[in-house]
């Protein structure tokens, strides 16, 4: 049966065929995913996936040009490569989606594709994770995802949005002021220009597929979805697809310096926050073997005994409000877990553009860490104080922890003992060890 959309199928084949040429990483992740015209009653409004398939409205794809034709076909294969489908966890799926959009755009802009109107594309997020997106993400906002992430297994079949009507058209592609976000404008390339809306089809006409579609296959097949087994087996595939196109990219020559990191980070193991912390605390507990000669009355024999010291750790918590009372407790709390295990004093202070007036509060050892009723704050935010107060008090902690999202101004100078900030948000540290707090 021949297909219905010729014109459609040579496009995404074209676009295909300049992504493998010009993008080969790219371009291999896209080849994983067998084309599906998305037609009829429960149509998709521009594209999808469901980490299988990369369902497509022939109208959109009708009125992109080949670049943003390429675009959208690395948008939702990097979705899959990057497991977006198997990393939501207890997370809201509407914002999850979004910060998705926002991960994968950023990643693709860097790598000179150019994205259809309507992208979610803020540059405020550059460099960060989906993860570290999230969070960002207001609750009322206003912002949808270009395309639909179909993986989810709910009622609508479409991860939790609401279904858009088939046949919607793109937006109209005029100037930049239509890109979501301070997004880059219209896209450049060969093919028709998308500055004209489509007509809007026929929901009971019945549309072909692309290249790979079965003869007959006329109409899209609703997704109920991925279970938690196919979203992990899923998720190992991807990664080794991911593995694979890095490699030969890399034997090209066409693999980013700023792609091979991501894919580094993807691929090593990554620990949470609460492990990092664990083990940068562990490694400043003073706990050695000892081969000091004992008395005699224990015998001539000299064997190793276990030496053990207190560590005094210095915790401070940014107080000038970007850190929720919630969240304090539950950093309290695993500070309290860990410090029994590695004899740890712990002294608690609050700082916003100044240290509170109450603190500080010293926790032994064997005492219970808990978080202050009468800690203070509200005002601005520097980290001058703490260090300052380190200082003239001569102090000379074994380890300092700052829970913080490092926005505010920083000392000049590194103090001499070490330093580990534990940063909620996107803010960098001029020194120590950063710790991301998801």
């Amino acid at each position: 049966m021949a297909s219905d959309h010729p014109d459609i199928e040579t496009k995404l084949s074209a676009a295909r065929t300049r992504l493998i040429l010009e993008k080969p990483f790219l371009g291999t992740l896209v080849m994983h995913l067998t084309l599906k015209a998305s037609t009829g009653e429960g149509g998709i409004r521009t594209t999808g996936t469901d980490a299988r398939f990369f369902y497509y409205n022939p109208e959109f794809i009708r009125h992109l040009n080949l670049v943003q034709t390429q675009f959208m076909l690395a948008h939702d294969a990097m979705h899959c490569a990057l497991s977006h489908f198997a990393r939501r966890s207890h997370r809201e799926i509407r914002r999850w989606d979004i910060a998705c959009d926002h991960a994968v755009n950023l990643l693709l802009s860097d790598e000179g594709l150019k994205p259809p109107p309507g992208c979610l594309l803020n540059y405020e997020y550059h460099g960060l994770t989906a993860e570290e997106i999230y969070p960002l993400i207001p609750n009322d906002t206003e912002e949808e995802p270009i395309d639909d992430h179909m993986y989810e297994q709910s009622d609508s079949g479409s991860g939790g949005q609401s279904k858009p009507q088939p046949g919607t058209a793109p937006p109209e592609n005029n100037d930049d002021s239509s890109q979501s976000q301070g997004g880059k404008g219209k896209g450049e390339g060969e093919g028709e220009s998308p500055g004209n809306a489509p007509p809007q089809p026929n929901p009971d006409q019945s549309q072909g597929g692309g290249a790979e579609q079965q003869e007959g296959e006329t109409e899209h097949e609703q997704t109920s979805g991925l279970s938690e087994a196919e979203k992990q087996e899923l998720g190992q595939l991807w990664k080794q697809r991911l593995a694979a196109a890095a490699q030969q990219a890399a034997h090209a020559g066409k693999l980013s310096q700023s792609l091979a990191r991501m894919i580094d980070h993807l691929l090593q193991p990554q620990l949470p926050w609460r492990m990092l912390l664990a083990r940068y605390m562990t490694v400043s507990a003073r706990d050695d073997y000892s081969f000091q000669r004992p008395s005699r009355r224990e015998g001539e024999a000299i064997l190793p005994s276990l030496a053990s010291t207190m560590i005094n750790v210095l915790v401070f918590l940014d107080t000038s409000g970007s850190i929720g009372e919630e969240e304090m407790r539950e950093f309290v709390s695993e500070v309290d877990g860990l410090k029994g295990q590695i004899r740890a004093r712990i002294t608690l202070h609050g700082c916003d553009d100044h240290l509170c007036s109450k603190g500080p509060w010293i926790f032994e050892s064997w005492e219970p860490l808990y978080l202050p009723k009468d800690l203070t704050g509200g005002g601005g935010t520097s980290f001058k104080p703490p260090f300052e107060w380190i200082e003239r008090e001569q102090m000379r902690p074994d380890l300092v922890v700052y829970f913080t999202d490092a926005e505010g101004s920083f000392p000049e100078r590194e103090p001499h003992c070490p330093v580990i900030w534990l940063v909620k948000g996107k803010g960098v540290v001029p020194w120590g060890q950063r710790v991301q707090l998801n």
